[in-house]
This record gives C-alpha cells, structure tokens and sequence, in this order.
C-alpha cells in the first residue's frame, strides 16, 4: 500500500523522480567523461544486480516484509495516541491563556502549522537518530541499520523493531504536540498544506530524490545547497565505513542541526573511489534474520548466563 499513501518513501511518484534523476545523473556523468550510455545502458546501470540481488540487499527485503507484521500487531495501535497529547496540551495551557489565534488569515495559518510540524519532525528525527548513535545500548539496536553492504531505496526498511517503536513513538509525540500547538495558536479546525495527503516539505523533500539517500546513485548538491538540506550524497557518507564519517550528518532533510552538532561534513562533487559501507570486520555477520533480530539482546544473555551459573545449586560430586 506504499506505492498508493504520499506519506511514505515508497510512493509511486516519489520512486518515479528517484529514477528520473538517476538517469540524468548517469547520463551526464557519461556525457562528461565521453563514454556515452545508451538509455537501456543508464537503466542497467541503476538496476544493477550486482547491488539490488546483493545478499544484503536480499535482507533488507525479509526485514521489510517481517517488520511490516511486527509493526501491524505491536506499534500501530499506539499511533493512536497523538490526539490525546494534542488534547493534553491543548487544555494545559488555553485554560490560562485562552486559543491565541495568533493570525487570522486562513491560508497562513495552514503555512504556519505546516511548518511547525515539518520543523518538529525533521529535529525529532535527527535528535533520535544522534542519540542511537551516542548511546551505546541503542547503537546496538541501530547498528542493524548500518549493517547493510550495499544500499537500495529499500534499506531504509533495514531496521530493528525496537527501533522502528522508537521512531513510532516519535511520530506520535511530533504530531500531537504540533497539533496541540496549532490548536493554541490557530484555534480548532486546523489542516495542513499538502499535496496528495502529505506534508508539503515533506513531499518537496520526497520528490527531490529523497531515495537515492539509500542508493548507489551519488547525488551531491555542492557547497551552498548542502549548509541548508541534507543531500543524498552526504547520507551515503553517514553510511561508510571509513572512521573519517563516522557520526555525520545525522538529519533527514535540514542541515542546521547537524550543523550545531558540528556533526555536518559536506560532501565532495564525485563519488570517493573507496566508499564502503556496512561495518567494518563484519562481513557477512548481518545476513541472519535471527543473527539480526537477537544481536542486541547478547550482552543480556551473557549476564543472565553467568547469574545462573552463580546461583546455580552445586552438584553432589562438587560437594563431595
């Protein structure tokens, strides 16, 4: 149902940009360097099987399918939690306040929340994903994520289901707040700018190529774009597996909270020749649908295997 909902990477439309400017780019690329491609060669060149048939590729689409379920039975019912937050704050503070109506105009008032609720979303993501990096115990959750070998529009599916909760619950939080937010300030009744159903900045974001980020497809937008947005290139850096990038560009479309975070690196105009990515010393290590999901849970097993060898009661011959 992805292909048909806006709000999802995997839209139809969104998939259809994505290609539309992989081509252009290998087209030019090969204009440039004076090895023309043919179409069906540009097209080869992004479908190429040695990535998209990639055994770790090949796990990205189990872990899409299987967290899909997981995600159907234990995270979707607590998405609907966003109304009584926005409730909750809503009625904490127009009791003492009363709705500020701040502007009147209708159509700003759709621009305003609009950009509320963009700008707490892409911060909460980037917030998220810094603190999964930083903290050791959610790293080992999030390193699943970055197991992956080679990178496809579909790796972003690649993740664990303690962390897809993580993020559900984020959503849950954005949406109520910004909605308790523009209740207060707009009063009731309020909608969004959108197109199709989603965001606005969203679906600008979205049709600018947001799937190459997981692609084999370089796509840098040079010096002065990338101090503003994310660039698909630069999220391929964050991907590596050369130390230079560990901890970079954590955010999803704006660049000014990483840039606060000094954890912004641009990225350079050409692909670097020895970009790899996954984790290094782990070849292989990822590929296990078990190995994936009980990873993180070792160090608890370790600890809980050895309470028991403590509190184990001793044997006869010991006693003896």
């Amino acid at each position: 149902m992805d292909l048909f909902d806006a709000n999802k990477r995997m839209y139809w439309l969104y998939l259809l940009a994505s290609l539309a400017l992989a081509m252009s780019i290998l087209m030019v690329k090969a204009y440039r360097t004076e090895k023309p491609k043919s179409f069906t060669g540009c097209l080869a060149a992004v479908f190429n099987s040695k990535i998209w048939w990639h055994r770790s590729a090949q796990t990205d689409y189990k872990l899409m399918l299987l967290n899909r379920v997981i995600k159907a039975v234990f995270v979707t019912p607590f998405l609907f939690a966003s109304f009584p937050i926005a409730i909750f704050i809503y009625d904490s503070f127009s009791g003492v306040r009363g709705p500020a109506n701040l502007i009147s105009h209708s159509n700003i008032n759709l621009f305003y929340f609009t950009l509320i609720l963009f700008l707490l979303d892409d911060f909460t993501r980037f917030a998220l994903h810094y603190v999964l990096h930083k903290v050791p115990f959610l790293w080992r959750f999030h390193q699943i994520h970055h197991s992956a070998e080679v990178l496809t529009p579909l790796t972003v599916f690649r993740s664990h289901p303690v962390e897809g909760a993580l993020y559900a619950m984020r959503m849950t939080l954005v949406q109520g707040i910004a909605v308790g937010i523009g209740m207060l300030m707009f009063g009731p009744g309020l909608t969004m700018l959108d197109v199709l159903g989603a965001n606005l900045f969203i679906f600008v974001f979205n049709i600018l190529g947001a799937n190459l980020r997981h692609s084999h497809i370089w796509l840098s937008w040079g010096k002065r774009i990338e101090y503003i947005f994310i660039s698909p290139a630069q999220h391929q850096l964050h991907h590596s597996n050369n130390p230079v990038h560990f901890d970079c560009n954590f955010g999803t479309c704006l660049s000014i909270w990483d840039i606060c975070a000094r954890s912004h690196i641009l990225a350079p105009k050409m692909k670097p020749f020895k970009l790899k990515f996954g984790c290094n010393n782990a070849s292989g290590k990822y590929d296990s649908l078990i190995a994936l999901y009980f990873y993180p849970f070792a160090p608890f097993y370790a600890k809980l295997t050895k309470l028991k060898m403590i509190f184990k009661k001793p044997s006869k011959a010991k006693l003896i």
